[in-house]
């Protein structure tokens, strides 16, 4: 490449674009993805050459038991143009899709792609030459299982008669597995007056019994029908789809799709075409214009009740809304990472206040609070709740203790001592008196010092949970240093809230748990070797404590943390955080003196996920790592800096937003989740608190 893509900045606008130029390299655009969410747990995503390079991308992917149970029903579209320039000329094709066979790319469409854009929606346009253009958006109906796109002809020459042929290719799978040939087709029908196909698809395996319908309809941007579109029913195959995501993790990585036919429609400049791909029963009554109106609506408020006036903040904003999810008669939460994460306790609690509090949404993170207050069971918030819709798992030691920041950052942003009093304060007495006594996976508070004790084998409990059938990578039984920070901080805030309900006994004997906790953890926390904090101790295993982990930082960077900003230990624990763990694009999860260190996040799932927390990379915790080095130094120009290489990142995977991983060494490849909930949320909260503080003015909680 010959330069970067930009991030665009106009008086009314902030985007992300790729020019020409970029599409030449088709490994650069098979790297690059675009997701859009439909607020109930769906989204449409690809790379943006068109290609599908991992098995959850499809352009409608609903979520039909929202949020969870997602289903790839609409993988994608095979798009020609045809063009004959005048009555004396050949009629010529020009595939604008792109596809990947075993040793083949096929069509090239990405070729022909001179312009993408990623906002309002993402937005393509293909010069086939001959001076013609042609324009697609795409974006989905909040709350519905739709998805919207939009074909418009922007160049011709006069007396050019073209046509736009469109192939569904459709699957009916779980989002997790691959589509391979099956006997059973779906049924067709083909609607001419209202101009939609209707596949009755057999049932999704392990998600929804029965038929599903999907419509696929099309019309003019204001509901209009149409003039000559037809319907060719012609039933195939289409084999072996390569989808090199799914092979570099050792997984199938090949795919079969079905095609009842190809619509086709003549197209000509100030008309629009419009699809509306959605399962069956969700269709949307509204028209492309008043969708797309909308989409526009949403997005401007967004970035308004934000009051974010920079390009970067701007660009998290919108990032941040693809997360939250709002479901009526069930509950409100936020999806941890797209594509393969549905909702878990420990993100939803990590990201609230970045994705609702910072983005002037209180409302819904109220929501949360309340929905997540139902599910509380012994003391222990779920950890995650299974795609298939199973009763929730709790094997998480800090889900319910990242609970208390949440209720505590709402509190302090909304004065809303109402809902504190009377929803939330029972349980969160309720949460401490579980802990002090014992939960499950022995989880315990340790009578002789105050400190929770965590663990038992076979048991993944904090937030370094990767485990590979029986092997847990990271254990960490015992009592780990962000678990204990947590507890202390939870302890604190219930002395905050004590004081605040005017409950001067309550105040009095959490402050003084509050205190023995904290003396506590500096005697036992603290190395004797300089490098700030051990990252367990008491741990059956003796060699597990003394690695150089990330997780220290929590005791500088909570609402109310055990070291304070002013002793000499902060600044071994920033030191060694720094010289160990800090890169451009997060802190490492494992000191690469370590013996024990991965560089790389490759392989199959047991390289990948013996590697997840052994040197790799977490944007997320730039977000503490700033916020502690402000507390200590107040430097806003230092914080500005370390989260600036994230404004680069929002071009190079996921575009528009923040990957959930990349390796450890350089270079930094991103690697996981294309858009991560925490890692958005992180950034967003410390980069607007830094746009608004003042250099030598610390940190408030």
């Amino acid at each position: 490449m010959s330069e970067p893509p930009k991030i665009d900045s106009a008086p009314a606008s902030t985007n992300i674009t790729f020019d020409g130029y970029e599409f030449q390299e088709l490994e650069e655009v098979l790297r690059r993805e675009w997701i859009v969410t439909n607020g109930i747990g769906g989204y449409a995503s690809a790379s943006i050459s068109g290609a599908n390079t991992r098995r959850y991308h499809g352009l409608l992917v609903a979520a039909l038991d929202a949020p969870v149970g997602r289903a790839v029903l609409l993988s994608k579209l095979e798009e020609v143009l045809t063009v004959q320039l005048s009555e004396n000329e050949p009629v010529i094709s020009h595939a604008l899709s792109t596809n990947l066979y075993p040793d083949t790319v096929y069509p090239e469409g990405y070729k022909h792609i001179v312009n993408w854009k990623l906002l309002p929606s993402p937005a393509w346009v293909w010069d086939v030459g001959s001076g013609i253009k042609i324009e697609k958006q795409i974006w989905m109906e909040h709350g519905q299982n739709s998805t919207r796109i939009v074909y418009r002809l922007l160049q011709a020459p006069a007396g050019a008669k073209i046509r736009l042929q469109l192939t569904p290719l459709v699957a009916w799978k779980d989002y997790h597995s691959e589509m391979h040939h099956r006997d059973e087709t779906p049924a067709i029908n083909w609607d001419s007056q209202t101009s939609t196909l209707r596949l009755l698809a057999p049932s999704v395996p392990g998600i929804k019994s029965g038929v599903q319908p999907i419509d696929i309809s099309m019309s003019g941007e204001n509901g209009e029908q149409l003039a000559d579109l037809s319907f060719e029913e012609n039933l195939e195959w289409y084999y072996r789809f390569q989808h090199p995501r799914e092979q570099e993790r050792g997984l199938d990585y090949e795919e079969d799709l079905f095609s009842p036919g190809v619509i086709s429609i003549p197209i000509r400049i100030g008309v629009a075409v419009c699809m509306l791909a959605s399962a069956g029963e969700e269709n949307s009554k509204s028209s492309a214009n008043e969708s797309w109106n909308n989409l526009q609506s949403r997005k401007n408020d967004l970035i308004k009740s934000t009051a974010m006036h920079d390009d970067f903040g701007k660009l998290l904003a919108l990032a941040a809304d693809q997360f939250i999810v709002e479901i009526p008669g069930k509950r409100t939460t936020i999806i941890a990472g797209y594509h393969w994460f549905a909702d878990w306790g420990r993100d939803t609690m990590i990201a609230l206040p970045g994705l609702c509090l910072s983005t002037g949404r209180p409302e819904i993170a109220r929501e949360i609070l309340l929905s997540f207050s139902e599910s509380v069971d012994q003391g222990m918030l779920p950890n995650r709740f299974p795609d298939s819709g199973e009763k929730p798992e709790y094997n998480t030691v800090d889900a319910t203790l990242w609970y208390f920041v949440a209720i505590y950052r709402y509190t302090l942003q909304t004065g809303d001592r109402d809902t504190l009093k009377e929803k939330l304060w029972t349980v969160l007495k309720d949460i401490v008196k579980w802990h002090q006594a014992g939960t499950r996976y022995n989880i315990y508070e340790d009578s002789s010092d105050g400190l929770i004790y965590a663990g038992e084998p076979g048991k993944q409990l904090t937030w370094m949970d990767a485990k590979v059938g029986d092997w847990v990578v990271t254990p960490r039984i015992g009592k780990p240093v962000e678990i204990n920070a947590l507890w202390y901080n939870a302890l604190s805030i219930m002395s905050y809230f004590a004081n605040l309900l005017e409950l001067p006994d309550e105040t009095l004997n959490y402050s003084k748990l509050a205190e023995r906790t904290r003396k506590s953890f500096l005697s036992k926390f603290a190395r004797p070797d300089g490098k700030g904090l051990f990252d367990l101790v008491d741990s059956p295993d003796a060699n597990d404590g003394g690695c150089i982990r990330p997780n220290q930082i929590f005791a500088l960077s909570l609402p109310f943390a055990p070291v304070a900003s002013d002793d000499p230990l902060a600044q071994q624990i920033l030191s060694t955080i720094h010289s160990e763990l800090w890169t451009f694009f997060g802190l490492r999860t494992l000191s690469p003196h370590d013996p024990s260190y991965k560089s790389r996040y490759e392989g199959d799932q047991w390289h990948r996920d013996g590697a997840y927390h052994e040197g790799t990379v977490w944007p997320w915790l730039l977000g503490p790592y700033v916020e502690a080095h402000f507390r200590v130094f107040a430097d806003k120009a230092h914080g500005l800096a370390v989260l600036q290489p994230l404004q680069e990142h929002l071009t190079e995977y996921g575009i528009g937003s923040i990957a959930e991983i990349l390796d450890g060494d350089v270079p930094q490849r991103p690697d996981g989740c294309i858009a991560q909930a925490w890692s958005v949320a992180e950034t967003l909260r410390i980069w607007k608190m830094l746009l608004a503080s003042t250099d030598g003015v610390k940190a408030v909680r």
